[in-house]
């Protein structure tokens, strides 16, 4: 098995175990976390229904800078979004990356504009 097939299976390992622990409702939906190369995005999710509440992400803006602070943009447009919506508080689905770094400056941005989780 390559280094690269290895590394994939091992994070759909921690996804898989991740999401059998967490699951969202309608009064604390599931704030599900993609980061890839490129782009960034984020959805509040009623696992209840199958349905987005809200969304927010980098394709087709013109967010710039370094990916961290695309993350911590991302974080806080998740969380105004969620207000609108009257959300305050989720549960935090990181898909099974590890919380550091690009994830962490996105979830410290929706606790700053008072998203709890």
């Amino acid at each position: 098995m390559s280094n690269l097939a290895k590394k994939l299976l091992n994070r759909s390992l921690r996804k898989a175990r991740v999401r059998a622990k967490v699951n969202g409702t309608a009064e604390r939906p599931r704030l599900s976390v993609t980061i890839s190369n490129m782009h960034v995005s984020a959805q509040l999710i009623d696992d209840a229904t199958g349905a987005t509440l809200a969304a927010a992400t980098t394709v087709g803006t013109k967010i710039s800078g370094t990916m961290t602070e695309k993350c911590a943009a991302i974080g806080t447009d998740i969380a105004k979004k969620a207000k609108k919506v009257k959300i305050n508080a989720v549960v935090f689905d990181r898909n099974g990356r590890q919380y550091a770094g690009r994830l962490q400056a996105l979830a410290e941005a929706a606790r700053k504009e008072g998203l709890e989780f």
